[in-house]
């Protein structure tokens, strides 16, 4: 499973990347799960967020990609719809070798 967020969101006042992370860490004891900061992104409104070394923008793209058994991720979706917009959650089938 993947979600779309940016680096700066949050809820109430706490870094969103890292209270999901936490949550699936502590909570729901995924079995694994990696953060991915884009360099460079857009989204529905076509602004675009770049990296820049000479200004700080916490606008940036992070994908969170996640794995588990079926009924764990079936037990975390409600929870990540209630705080990510569900048009940015992505999930599909692994097939293990």
């Amino acid at each position: 499973m993947r979600f779309y967020m940016r680096e700066g969101d949050k809820q109430d006042g706490q870094i969103l990347m890292k209270e999901i992370f936490r949550m699936m860490h502590d909570h729901y004891r995924l079995l694994g799960v990696t953060a991915f900061r884009g360099i460079a992104g857009f989204g529905s409104r076509g602004t675009v967020h770049a990296d820049d070394i000479l200004r700080l923008n916490i606008h940036l793209p992070l994908v969170l990609e996640f794995f588990d058994e079926p009924a764990a991720i079936d037990s975390i979706i409600p929870q990540l719809e209630q705080i990510v917009a569900g048009n940015h959650i992505i999930r599909w089938e692994a097939q293990c070798g």
